[in-house]
């Protein structure tokens, strides 16, 4: 639409974006169903964007005399480029979603067929997804996820057709985007679920372990302690597999934040090493580019680098040091501040001869004396010294670090 100005009557007050499905809420003020949508439901607010007008329904009224304005404004623009916008379904009935449920339930030959229509509606806007969670989808779609716990070593048109089911059910509890209460309700209610995602990560196809990891990263920001502290080491084993199997960006950043609110948990730390989570962490920070995912794996280092077995494992891998040394100043502050944090376990815990000359061969001890030298954050700089301090013996006056860098060398 460039060179083509937009009548402001035809644009959404919240995204400034010409209104597709224009609906009118009970303050008068006309809005993109899905902006506004998205704005109630999701966000969950409950006033007027505009008036600031708390509501007391939400009820969205279709302006069709808006929308064709707009339709016809389109028409008439078609030369310079501009499509018309196409007339909008009317949003679900539940009455329709119970049924499709009913019918799913009575007619197994069926399912697939009924989940796949329960994902189109879920695709059509926020109404929608909440008529679905309204109308008892999620206990359904979570019924059907479970059901699929045999059905792995069934080698038979039945499992079969179990296994596509739950694939759709899996897809379509992601997309609805479940609140957290009732995500917190179906967890406290019913451990099989997280088990039945577990085995699904250990046995199902690609696109159902990408759906299963993002569920759980979900469930497990809701879940009690109880449940945070009481996951199995099997369970870190195929989250770390998630990752190294690199299934999605998606999925492996869900991975990545699952571990993050995981590992302080008990004995998680423990469990997420064996898992063989730090070599992978190193292998993505070697092989990432993406600013986010290397955040993450730093944060996770940072968390299993607080244990001895975090730490041994750590320098057990050949490019550790050097890759978490070169990431200081690359990334992001906060990167490097983790990157540092993780500099300073390892110095301060098990620093064995050994340790304190590869820190020198590899350019960490020039990074730190850099991270003195450059406007960073205080703890940081703090971290830094103490580190160079410890080791002054060996370091300060090593031919490993640049000339330029000697008189950063902090005096003890």
């Amino acid at each position: 639409m460039d060179g083509i100005e937009i009548p402001c009557q035809f644009l959404c007050p919240i995204s400034l974006q010409l209104m597709r499905d224009p609906v009118t809420l009970s303050t008068g003020i006309t809005y993109d169903r899905d902006s506004i949508e998205q704005w109630l439901f999701s966000c969950k607010n409950n006033v007027c964007p505009v008036t600031k007008q708390v509501l007391l329904e939400l009820d969205l009224t279709p302006n069709h005399t808006l929308r064709r304005l707009i339709q016809a404004w389109c028409t008439l623009n078609a030369s310079h480029g501009i499509e018309r916008i196409p007339t909008p379904k009317t949003p679900i009935d539940k009455s329709r979603i119970v049924k499709l449920i009913k019918d799913a339930k009575m007619l197994p030959e069926m399912q697939v067929k009924c989940l796949k229509t329960l994902r189109s509606i879920s695709l059509e806007g926020e109404r929608n997804r909440s008529s679905l969670e309204a109308a008892g989808a999620i206990e359904f779609l979570v019924s059907i996820i479970k059901s699929c716990d045999s059905s792995f070593e069934i080698e038979s048109n039945e499992g079969s057709e179990v296994m596509k089911a739950s694939d759709e059910a899996l897809s379509i509890l992601y997309q609805i985007k479940v609140s957290e209460s009732r995500l917190k309700s179906i967890v406290s209610k019913d451990h099989e679920f997280v088990e039945s995602l577990l085995k699904i990560l250990k046995n199902g196809s690609f696109q159902s372990r990408a759906y299963a990891t993002m569920l759980l990263k979900e469930v497990f920001q809701v879940a009690d302690p109880i449940h945070l502290i009481s996951l199995t080491p099997e369970f870190f084993s195929e989250i770390v597999r998630t990752l190294r199997d690199q299934i999605s960006q998606q999925a492996s950043k869900a991975a990545l934040k699952l571990l993050v609110e995981l590992c302080p948990w008990g004995r998680n730390r423990i469990k997420a090493v064996e898992g063989g989570a730090v070599f992978v962490m190193v292998e993505l920070l070697l092989e990432s580019s993406d600013k986010r995912a290397s955040e993450l794996a730093l944060v996770v280092l940072d968390q299993l680098c607080g244990c001895a077995e975090g730490r041994a494992e750590f320098l057990n891998h050949g490019a550790g040091l050097a890759m978490v040394s070169k990431k200081i100043f690359r990334v992001s502050q906060a990167a490097s501040e983790r990157a540092v944090r993780i500099l300073s376990s390892i110095s301060r815990f098990s620093a064995t001869p050994r340790v304190v000359q590869e820190m020198l061969q590899v350019g960490v001890v020039a990074k730190l004396c850099l991270v003195l030298q450059v406007d960073n954050s205080y703890k940081s700089k703090e971290r830094a010294r103490e580190i160079l301090k410890l080791h002054a013996r060996v370091w300060r006056n090593h031919a490993c670090i640049p000339s330029h860098l000697v008189p950063c060398y902090p005096s003890s």
